[in-house]
């Protein structure tokens, strides 16, 4: 693995590398306090209007947003110094945004080891193929392919696959440690939906939780998406890819309102996040407007972001994410080789 020279930034990332209790303390309070609120309010709307339950729904999904910011911080040991305070928080918040703790921690890790790396996609990641890929696969691939990367498949099904579904086995090879805690988490969510079930009825849950649930995974998912597959992204092959060119040039500056900003989470600065996944969520932003060189990245907006949709497909002769009907002019090039060739 190549890595670029550190010393433009690695002294301004250093001291942000440990986390601190009382930061930490504070962001549960402001988080989890308020989001349990809005639960409680969206239950009294009820009584009122439906869509006020809905609106009050939708602003409580941004706070499960930030929970799982929270919870994405103990899976990098960052949020607490303590191991165990960081597999306890990580455990319960997991509960509350449906995640299996240890599950996400192993496929998140390898997502960052990996990241623009296109011998070892698969793990953690979109699923990215390249044009040669594309038209080298079946029939049924291509299908699949294009299915997975439409947005309604991936952003109004896949939060409901992947939470529901997909989160709720153990992966093949996982350990016992990892199993435990994804029954534990399973027992968990179903132990507390059953409860609020017999509390105040399944219909007023479905009404509370169904909504809060699905906006905040769409949400998670386009930040996911959005901080990776944008036009000019970085993917190399083994021999090629670099860490630290992957997370400056493979994960964008999401620059977002100030209380989106707070909402998600400082997410938005992910290539900071990427660089060193030991620096908490509430020193991001400080570090990356303390370095000129982190600031030199990537840098997308609500408007702009809204781009990376129309481009699905590698192309590694271009160096960029394109869209499907682009691809035509490079499906001659297979014959045009074997022309020269002969030749």
């Amino acid at each position: 693995m190549k890595n670029e020279d550190k010393s433009g930034w690695r002294s301004d990332i250093a001291p942000y590398e440990r986390p601190h209790m009382k930061h930490s303390i504070w962001q549960i309070i402001n988080t989890v306090v308020p989001f349990f609120a809005l639960w409680y309010f969206a239950y009294l709307s009820l009584s009122v209007s439906v869509w006020l339950t809905l609106a009050i729904d939708i602003i409580a999904a941004g706070f499960l947003v930030r929970i799982f910011i929270i919870f994405h911080d103990c899976c990098h040991k960052s949020f607490f110094r303590n191991k165990w305070a960081n597999e306890i928080v990580g455990t319960l918040t997991g509960i509350l945004t449906f995640v299996p703790y240890h599950q996400w921690r192993h496929t998140h890790s390898i997502h960052h080891a990996s990241s623009g790396n296109l011998d070892r996609r698969g793990v953690g990641d979109i699923w990215t193929l390249t044009v040669d890929e594309y038209q080298d696969s079946s029939l049924k691939r291509r299908i699949l392919y294009r299915l997975y990367r439409n947005p309604v498949i991936m952003f109004i099904v896949g939060p409901v696959f992947i939470f529901l579904i997909d989160y709720r086995f153990n992966r093949k090879r996982a350990g016992m440690k990892e199993r435990v805690n994804t029954y534990i988490t399973n027992v968990g969510i179903v132990g507390s939906l059953a409860l609020l079930c017999w509390a105040i009825g399944w219909q007023s849950v479905l009404l509370i939780q169904g909504p809060m649930f699905f906006v905040s995974g769409m949400l998670g998912i386009w930040l996911f998406y959005v901080q990776h597959n944008y036009e000019e992204t970085y993917f190399e092959n083994e021999e090629e890819w670099d860490y630290v060119k992957a997370a400056m040039h493979g994960s964008s500056f999401y620059k977002l309102p100030k209380v989106l900003h707070w909402i998600t989470g400082n997410i938005g600065f992910h290539h900071i996040h990427h660089l060193s996944p030991r620096v908490p969520n509430y020193y991001l932003e400080k570090v990356h407007n303390k370095s000129a060189v982190l600031r030199n990245v990537q840098t997308i907006t609500l408007i702009t972001s809204l781009e990376s949709l129309k481009f699905r497909i590698w192309c590694e002769d271009t160096k960029k994410f394109i869209r499907f009907k682009d691809m035509k002019p490079f499906k001659a090039k297979p014959s045009l080789v074997k022309t020269l060739e002969i030749d």
